[in-house]
């Protein structure tokens, strides 16, 4: 089995998930991934929407499964098999933002681990170290920017709402702990600290 990163928008396919995609007989994604794929979906190639992400390590071992952006990144890079790397949306936000990953921290703040993940912002920038903030929806930004606020750094701190990263709608807003950003959809990254 494949796990080929597709990136994190429209146009960011490498090469080798190219290659890869255009030699699949069968391929398994959620609907936005196959969408970002479906270029290169060989002819008579079967689609497979995933609607239940518990069983893909029983796929069979010619199946290619898509995961947005790269795998490894919050993805579905924990499965079996080889990985093809995607650009990231944490690439694509270095880029924009011009921030070294190098100095970055990856925290990913999904389902029920919104309070841990809120912990471990706030300690990572209390370490000098630039947070990349995978969030859901119902993450409460509004909770992360007081606790922030209440460390005292808030002339040190920059804080940049990304959204739609690499779509033709792609936005930006960046601000500070006294005039935050706020997410305006629901496919968002935070990045905040010294960038």
């Amino acid at each position: 089995m494949k796990i080929v990163g597709v990136g994190c928008g429209p146009g960011l396919l490498t090469e080798e998930a190219i290659r890869v995609i255009r030699q699949a007989k069968t391929v398994y994604g959620s609907p936005r991934a196959i969408e970002l794929a479906r270029a290169h979906l060989p002819a008579g190639c079967r689609v497979r929407p995933i609607g239940d992400y518990r069983n893909l390590d029983y796929l069979p071992d010619d199946a290619v499964i898509l995961s947005t952006g790269d795998p490894m990144l919050a993805g579905l890079g924990y499965l079996s098999g080889e990985i093809v790397p995607g650009i990231s949306s944490l690439q694509v936000a270095a880029a924009r933002l011009r921030f070294s990953l190098s100095k970055t921290v990856v925290v990913v703040a999904h389902g029920s681990g919104h309070e841990k993940a809120m912990q471990e912002a706030v300690e990572e920038i209390r370490h000098g170290k630039i947070v990349f903030l995978l969030a859901d929806p119902k993450f409460d930004v509004g909770e992360l920017y007081r606790r922030l606020g209440a460390m005292g750094l808030s002339s040190k701190i920059r804080i940049a709402v990304c959204e739609d990263l690499a779509y033709p709608d792609e936005r930006i807003a960046i601000g500070d702990i006294i005039t935050p950003p706020m997410p305006v959809g629901e496919l968002y990254a935070l990045v905040i600290g010294s960038f």
